[in-house]
């Protein structure tokens, strides 16, 4: 991580111009600096620790694989990784997500997200609000004393401080917040998290709830907002009944 700039600097690595150009703007007016790579060869070439605080890599490069790039990163660096992948690359994005991304997204993908996912990820670095751009200000979903912040991608208590979620939490916690006093089941809610998490057990489901209720619930074992319907999925409500 490099503590003398003032903006985050974000390796884009991508082997399509159109896409470095397009990619390198939405940085710039998001807050960030960044660098562009044709390839891994130029991404080696700026340094060794490479003074970037993100890499964004595109899976499909030019007669090489972004995985190459990923697990030469994560085996020498404590630099964060995002992946982009088309949507034919299921076994690229478990491959990925094994081999050391901190997340991924699948093109063509918003390009807000995209960046709310960056600053996601370089929060879970350790990087303070001084560094990451502060978002601004969003749609919310309030419940309870909590709010999610649609824009930013971040649970905050009453204090407006953040409420760490992992990528899946999010994404959970969103849906429910999205859908709420509906009964969902677990198959609706494998589908919405991804075709990545279809290798596994309904039983994925369950842990995550767990760990949301953790986060969300005054009482977690007597939730009043993630409700339990057996045999048939999970309810949310916004007010406890």
């Amino acid at each position: 991580m490099q503590s003398g700039k003032s903006e985050p600097l974000i390796a884009i690595v991508d082997d399509d111009p159109n896409v470095r150009e397009t990619l390198s703007a939405l940085m710039r007016d998001s807050g960030f600096a960044p660098v562009c790579c044709p390839d891994i060869a130029a991404f080696l070439a700026l340094g060794d620790p490479p003074p970037v605080d993100l890499a964004l890599i595109d899976l499909r490069l030019q007669g090489e694989s972004g995985l190459t790039l990923a697990i030469h990163i994560r085996e020498r660096y404590e630099i964060p990784i995002v992946m982009l992948t088309g949507v034919g690359d299921e076994i690229d994005k478990i491959i990925g997500l094994e081999t050391g991304a901190d997340d991924y997204l699948i093109k063509p993908f918003n390009p807000r997200e995209l960046v709310a996912r960056i600053r996601a990820v370089l929060r879970r670095y350790g990087l303070g609000s001084q560094r990451v751009p502060a978002p601004a200000p969003g749609q919310e979903i309030a419940f309870g004393s909590l709010r999610i912040d649609l824009q930013s991608r971040r649970l905050l208590d009453q204090s407006g401080d953040e409420i760490p979620l992992t990528n899946a939490e999010y994404r959970l916690l969103e849906y429910f917040a999205r859908n709420p006093e509906r009964t969902i089941p677990r198959p609706e809610l494998l589908e919405e998290l991804g075709s990545d998490m279809q290798r596994y057990v309904d039983r994925t489901i369950d842990v995550l709830i767990l760990r949301l209720r953790r986060k969300i619930e005054a009482v977690p074992s007597k939730p009043v907002h993630l409700l339990t319907r057996r045999s048939q999925g999970y309810v949310f409500h916004l007010s406890p009944n």
